[in-house]
């Protein structure tokens, strides 16, 4: 950091990490492919002229990393004209600290043999179920990360995280039908993010549930109301609530790659029901986007991005905070020392209410309760949405009825969220191991969650008989 100084940037950060990354997927009792990789390296970004340069380096040397600065504050300079609108950074506080996740069981004490025999057992589950359900499958992945955060302004942090999650999916197949129900566990911690779910009995429901799926109908297309299970609102917060929340896509420098943000201009104002109460929170230990710190060194918050159906922040980078002129809010993240941050979603969820499910289902004459989820359509804006549920059942003068398979909602997002009439008690984060975001793609870690509510959209089959 002091060698960037003196090579005149403004600012800058350096990123050292070492990581190891262990998992497997096994298919019908078999270990189809198992990759168990170490990387370290460091990433060095630097300010100058109002210009970023970013170089990452695989060689922790002096030498190495060194010259990871010089070419990074070379390629900030490589710019040569003037630029229009220099970045600027919102303001900090230094910070030296440790960021260390609680672990119950180290990944270590439970090695990759034990972890493939769980596969075994959670597979073997699934097709004792019936003749019917074509394959199994289940992959489990654990990972380790130690990381090194300073500044030239003098914040320095130790990062040391560990990971573990897992997925069963059962694949049924019968007279040209194909269904497939999949279920994922885990978080931030050590193994009993995957040993304390009972994934023995997760498996054989998930099993049971993609079997009788086979023998179900399609929906109707009709506007009803919808109840959403945890599950789906938490693909539907991803992608309707999170998404837009990023400040760069709410600036346009995300259009020409994955759109913008339906809500633009839109701060103050009100975009849902005064049930819907959305906030994105790294602080929540065990969700797979916890973290104290972010990859700039800000120390993570709260982020309030809807009260009481009133559209009231974003998601920040200390560049994009000083433009909206607010606080920076802990949103930058990279998926590893090879990758310049990018501002991404931590636990981003819908905050409990007060109804109890069978509150929900009693004031329903006529209604659908989706499950799970599958497969998202959007639009650029992140407003027009389809996305398919696991399954669904028919509700019918409050109760729950017919089993439904293939099922879509589709909405528009103010239209739907200011339709929210009821919000659940029943509060989880679901673990979400792989959000794609940047060119080149960095997958990242994320949580993502809710309770039950309601609303009313469109349900539609997803295909034919």
């Amino acid at each position: 950091m002091d060698q960037a100084s003196k090579m005149g940037a403004r600012y800058a950060d350096i990123r050292i990490e070492r990581s190891k990354g262990e998992g497997f997927i096994l298919e019908n009792g078999k270990v189809e492919h198992i990759a168990i990789g170490t990387d370290e390296g460091a990433g060095v970004r630097a300010l100058v002229q109002g210009t970023w340069g970013f170089y990452a380096t695989s060689r922790l040397t002096t030498e190495s990393v060194l010259k990871a600065v010089e070419l990074a504050v070379r390629l900030a300079k490589a710019t040569g004209v003037k630029i229009a609108a220099p970045v600027r950074l919102a303001d900090v506080r230094v910070v030296r600290d440790k960021d260390v996740v609680t672990v119950k069981r180290r990944i270590e004490d439970y090695p990759i043999e034990e972890r493939v025999k769980l596969a075994k057992d959670c597979d073997s589950t699934m097709r004792k179920v019936s003749s019917r359900i074509h394959k199994a499958f289940v992959a489990i992945g654990a990972d380790k990360l130690l990381k090194i955060f300073q500044s030239t302004e003098g914040t320095q942090i130790n990062y040391n995280y560990s990971k573990c999650y897992i997925r069963v999916e059962a694949i049924a197949h019968a007279a040209g039908l194909t269904e497939s129900v999949s279920r994922e566990e885990g978080g931030t911690g050590g193994i009993e993010r995957i040993t304390e779910p009972n994934v023995i009995e997760i498996s054989e429901n998930v099993a049971k549930k993609a079997y009788a799926l086979l023998k179900a109908p399609t929906p109707p297309v009709e506007k009803l109301p919808v109840i959403m299970d945890q599950d789906y609102v938490a693909l539907l917060t991803h992608e309707i609530l999170g998404h837009p929340s990023e400040a760069d896509r709410v600036l346009g420098r995300e259009a020409a790659w994955a759109g913008v943000a339906w809500w633009k201009g839109m701060l103050g104002q009100r975009i849902g029901s005064d049930l819907l109460n959305v906030s994105d929170d790294p602080r929540i230990e065990g969700g797979l986007g916890y973290y104290r710190y972010d990859d700039e060194g800000v120390p993570s918050e709260e982020k309030v991005l809807i009260k009481d159906g009133i559209l009231t922040s974003h998601m920040h980078s200390r560049e994009t905070a000083a433009i909206f002129g607010v606080k920076p809010n802990a949103g930058m993240r990279a998926s590893s020392y090879r990758f310049v941050p990018l501002i991404r979603m931590s636990n981003t969820f819908i905050k409990p209410g007060d109804w109890t499910f069978e509150e929900m289902l009693k004031d329903v004459n006529r209604g659908v309760y989706v499950v799970g989820n599958k497969i998202p359509s959007i639009d650029m804006r992140r407003c027009n949405w389809q996305i398919s549920a696991q399954w669904a059942f028919l509700i019918e003068k409050g109760e729950l009825t017919k089993l439904l398979r293939d099922v879509t909602v589709a909405g528009t997002a103010p239209e739907f969220f200011k339709s929210i009439d009821a919000v659940g008690k029943d509060f989880q984060i679901r673990p979400v191991p792989s959000c794609g975001k940047g060119d080149p793609m960095q997958g990242l870690h994320v949580g993502n969650g809710g309770p039950h509510i309601r609303g009313v959209a469109t349900v539609q089959g997803t295909r034919g008989v």
